[in-house]
């Protein structure tokens, strides 16, 4: 009697222990479906160092939340053997973050998924006015109107702007393309539509590239990296981004890795910021239409400069304008390199297109003028999502979710 009361009640507290422990894992295992690091059960199973049965009673957990979808009797592989584990995916109809997005030329509302799926899409204006007030109203308007159209339960909503957004106020500290007045609290204003639009969840914003800098290490091109830097061109100027161990590094109040007032060329053209050759205004698409002889068009500078390489980079005046912004970008990416010791860089924007048109060009300047580049350059790769900052304003919408899923979706 006594050997089975106590085999029982070691039963009962191992049970309890496998439960506890598959609730601790439950965010951890979120955030690996999510990222797609844990395709199948097995794969689950291994990364978070669980039994077989703890991990089934997660992915369970987790179905059961609306969250990821098990495919119990997925198809073998050809050549495999064996029964195959069960395969792990997001719940096509599950939850969604609102995610907004504005820039010079326009802005734009999304509903995103997890895994970084866009869900669906508002393109907005063309001008931005200059009372963010009334433009973010229109944009979480644009986004209401989204979650009403497919009906999606909403986790929280996240916002990408084209300024440094200092901390922890939430401010828009120099959004030196828009009209915006300086110190602008735009996370305030954005909350309070969000609310009167009656959006559920908590309320983030951030600065679009650091944003895009996070979507792509989650999902795109940095996925893997441990040391992530993101240089990218907007519809104006530049920005960059680190990513440290899978977090944002945003310095002690937000405003870390403003590369764009990165002197690069000191006689050249006179920034925003008040000085000279910033890779703000020596690399971003109206310099390059500036340099090419091209006046801006009415589609907007970034779209009309990647057409310009696309379909002209043969043109010697052309050629040679492209060729002087990739040296200055290199010039750049070389002083990041030798500060930062990167083990990634991405581009994005028309740095991307830069890339694609000439990589040898842009690699090479990088290795000349880095320290340690000619014995191990960096590897320099595109982004490769489309709408990055979008999925990056959604993804610190989705953290709480990740960090503890029973919880957040409760509230």
């Amino acid at each position: 009697m006594n050997g089975k009361a106590a085999t029982g009640g070691e039963a009962r507290v191992s049970a309890r222990t496998r439960l506890e422990r598959g609730r601790t894992a439950l965010g951890p295992a979120l955030e690996l479906v999510h990222t797609g690091r844990a395709p199948t059960r097995a794969v689950l199973t291994a990364e978070l160092g669980v039994t077989r049965a703890t991990a089934g009673a997660v992915a369970a957990e987790l179905e059961a939340l609306g969250l990821i979808r098990i495919d119990a009797k997925p198809s073998a592989a050809a050549g495999s053997q064996g029964r195959p584990s069960h395969r792990l995916s997001v719940a096509e109809g599950g939850p969604v973050a609102l995610a907004a997005q504005v820039h010079a030329d326009g802005f734009r509302a999304a509903l995103v998924g997890l895994g970084g799926r866009i869900v669906a899409t508002a393109p907005g204006c063309e001008t931005v006015d200059a009372d963010p007030a009334r433009v973010l109203g229109s944009v979480v308007e644009a986004g209401a109107r989204l979650l009403r159209e497919t009906g999606r339960r909403c986790v929280g909503a996240g916002l990408a702007v084209p300024s440094a957004v200092a901390e922890p106020e939430g401010t828009a500290l120099n959004p030196l393309h828009l009209a915006w007045p300086a110190g602008a609290p735009v996370r305030d204003i954005f909350a309070e539509r969000v609310r009167r639009a009656g959006v559920d969840g908590p309320v983030f914003t951030g600065n679009d590239v650091n944003l895009a800098a996070l979507a792509e290490h989650r999902h795109g091109a940095g996925r893997g990296a441990r040391d992530l830097l993101c240089v990218a061109t907007g519809h104006r100027g530049v920005g960059g981004a680190l990513v440290l161990d899978g977090r944002l590094h945003t310095g002690s109040s937000g405003l870390a890795l403003e590369v764009g007032h990165l002197t690069v060329r000191p006689e050249g053209r006179p920034c925003h910021c008040g000085s000279r050759g910033c890779l703000d205004v020596e690399t971003d698409p109206l310099a390059l239409l500036t340099a090419a002889g091209v006046e801006p068009g009415p589609d907007g500078p970034l779209d009309q400069a990647r057409a310009l390489l696309r379909e002209r980079y043969d043109d010697p005046v052309v050629r040679a304008a492209a060729e002087g912004l990739t040296d200055r970008l290199g010039l750049g990416l070389a002083g990041l390199v030798n500060i930062l010791n990167p083990d990634r860089i991405i581009l994005g924007g028309l740095h991307r297109a830069l890339l694609e048109a000439d990589p040898e060009r842009l690699r090479a300047v990088v290795a000349d003028r880095s320290l340690w580049g000619r014995s191990g350059s960096v590897p320099i790769l595109a982004c490769t999502l489309d709408h990055n900052s979008l999925v990056g304003a959604a993804e610190l919408a989705w953290q709480p979710v990740l960090d503890d899923p029973l919880g957040a979706l409760a509230q």
